[in-house]
C-alpha cells in the first residue's frame, strides 16, 4: 500500500476528524496511482492519518475509511452495513428508507435506498466503484433484495472521472415499487425518476406539517410524486393544487394521490412554479392559496453557483411570501450542503424583507433521521427546512 504525507497546515482540520482530504491538503498527488486505490495517509512527522480511497483526477484527493491507522478494517463492507441496517431498524423504518448515507455510515460515496424488497445504489466515489461486486454480494446477503438497482448517473460522478450508466446487478427490478410513509402509500418509479426515486429525507418535515394544514388552501410548488400534496389533503386542508415541470411525475402523483382516495381534492397541472408565482403576484390565479410549500431542486452544483441560486432561493420565496394573507403559512426548503443554515435563514429574511412583510420562524428543521448528520463533516448536512407564518 502507497502513502500518501499531509502537509502541516492541514494536520488541524484532519485532527478534527474530517474524512476529505483536498488535493492541496497533499504534500504529493501521485498522479501514477489508479483512482480509487487504497491508501495510507500519514502526518508530518511520519506518524498514521488514516487509510482511505485515493483519486489524483478529483478535488478530493482522499475518503479516509479509518482515521489514525494504516490498517483497513476487516469486512468493513459488510459490517459497516449491518450496523448501518441496525440504526434504520431502531428508527422503525428499516423497510423503506435511506439505508445508507455515504460518509455518515463509514462507506464513503455510497447511497443505498430501500423500497421494501427493492433496493436502489448510487455511487459516488472510484474507490467504492472498484468494490461494486463486494456491494452487491453485501447487500444481497444483509437485504435478501428481488433486485438491485444502480443509479449511477449523479453529476458529482464526473468530478471523480467516473461514467454514467445504469444497470440491475441483481435479480429483477419492478419498474415502480410501492412504499409506506407516515401512514400514507406511494408508488415510487425505480428507473428515470428523480434522485434514486424518493426523496426520503423530507419524511419527517412533512410529518411536521400535519397539524399546520387543517382547513387551509394549500398550493404544492415542485410536488414530484406529489407526498406534501397528499399529506396536506388527507390532514384535512379545504383544497390542495400541486404543480410540476414533468409530466411523467404529474401522472404517477395522481396515480398516488387515487391510492390514498384524494384525488378528487388534489389538483395536479404540469406548470413551472416560476410562472405559477409570476401569475400569483400578479392575481391572475382564480382562487389564492394561504399555505405555499416551496421545494426547489438543488442548483447548486459547485459553490462557483451558489450566488445564483441564492439569489434564484430568495426571488421565489419573496414571491410566495408577498402573495400570501396575513396568517399565512410559508414552508421552503433547500438541498445543497454549499448552503450552510445561516445563509439559508439570511436569504428567507432578506426575501421577507423584499416583499414588504414580516415573518416568524415557526419551526427551523433538517434532513430525516436515515440522512445521520456527521459532525465533523458539515457537508452531511445538506438539507434546511423552514416554516414562515406571515404577520
Amino acid at each position: 500500500m502507497k502513502n500518501l504525507t499531509l502537509r502541516a497546515a492541514a494536520v488541524k482540520r484532519r485532527a478534527h476528524g474530517h474524512l476529505w482530504v483536498f488535493s492541496n491538503e497533499l504534500e504529493l498527488v501521485d498522479k501514477t496511482i489508479p483512482p480509487g486505490t487504497v491508501c495510507g495517509l500519514l502526518y508530518p512527522d511520519g506518524k498514521p492519518a488514516g487509510v482511505g480511497f485515493f483519486n489524483p483526477k478529483s478535488l478530493i484527493a482522499m475518503r479516509l475509511l479509518a482515521q489514525n491507522t494504516l490498517d483497513l478494517p476487516k469486512d468493513f463492507i459488510n459490517n459497516r452495513l449491518a450496523a448501518a441496517l441496525e440504526y434504520r431498524e431502531s428508527l422503525g423504518i428499516s423497510r423503506a428508507c435511506r439505508i445508507c448515507f455515504g460518509e455518515s455510515d463509514g462507506l464513503p460515496g455510497l447511497v443505498v435506498d430501500r423500497y421494501g424488497d427493492a433496493v436502489v445504489v448510487e455511487i459516488l466515489s472510484a474507490g467504492m466503484e472498484l468494490l461494486k461486486d463486494e456491494v452487491t454480494v453485501a447487500l444481497t446477503d444483509l437485504l435478501r433484495p428481488r433486485g438491485i438497482f444502480y443509479k449511477n448517473t449523479h453529476q458529482f460522478r464526473e468530478l471523480e472521472g467516473l461514467k454514467s450508466y445504469e444497470e440491475t446487478a441483481f435479480g429483477v427490478m419492478p419498474e415502480k415499487a410501492k412504499i409506506t410513509e407516515n401512514g400514507l402509500e406511494y408508488w415510487v418509479p425505480m428507473a428515470g425518476g428523480q434522485k434514486t426515486g424518493w426523496y426520503f429525507d423530507q419524511r419527517e418535515n412533512r410529518e411536521a406539517l400535519v397539524p399546520f394544514f387543517k382547513g387551509r388552501k394549500v398550493m404544492d410548488l415542485h410536488t414530484y410524486l406529489g407526498a406534501f400534496a397528499i399529506t396536506a389533503a388527507k390532514a384535512g386542508a379545504e383544497a390542495v393544487w400541486a404543480v410540476d415541470s414533468s409530466e411523467k411525475a404529474i401522472e404517477m402523483a395522481e396515480e398516488n394521490a387515487a391510492l390514498n382516495k384524494v384525488e378528487k381534492k388534489v389538483i395536479f397541472r404540469k406548470e413551472k412554479a416560476e410562472r405559477i408565482l409570476e401569475a400569483l403576484e400578479a392575481g391572475q390565479l382564480p382562487e389564492a392559496p394561504d399555505f405555499i410549500l416551496l421545494d426547489p431542486p438543488n442548483i447548486v452544483r459547485n459553490k462557483k453557483h451558489l450566488p445564483q441560486a441564492l439569489k434564484m432561493l430568495g426571488r421565489m420565496a419573496g414571491a410566495a411570501i408577498k402573495a400570501l394573507p396575513r396568517g399565512g403559512y410559508l414552508s421552503v426548503s433547500t438541498c445543497s450542503h454549499h448552503i450552510s443554515r445561516g445563509m439559508f435563514m439570511e436569504t428567507l429574511a432578506g426575501a421577507a424583507a423584499r416583499a414588504g412583510k414580516k415573518a416568524v420562524l415557526v419551526e427551523l428543521r433538517g434532513q430525516a433521521k436515515d440522512h445521520p448528520i456527521l459532525i465533523s463533516m458539515p457537508e452531511t448536512e445538506y438539507l434546511h427546512f423552514a416554516l414562515l407564518r406571515v404577520v
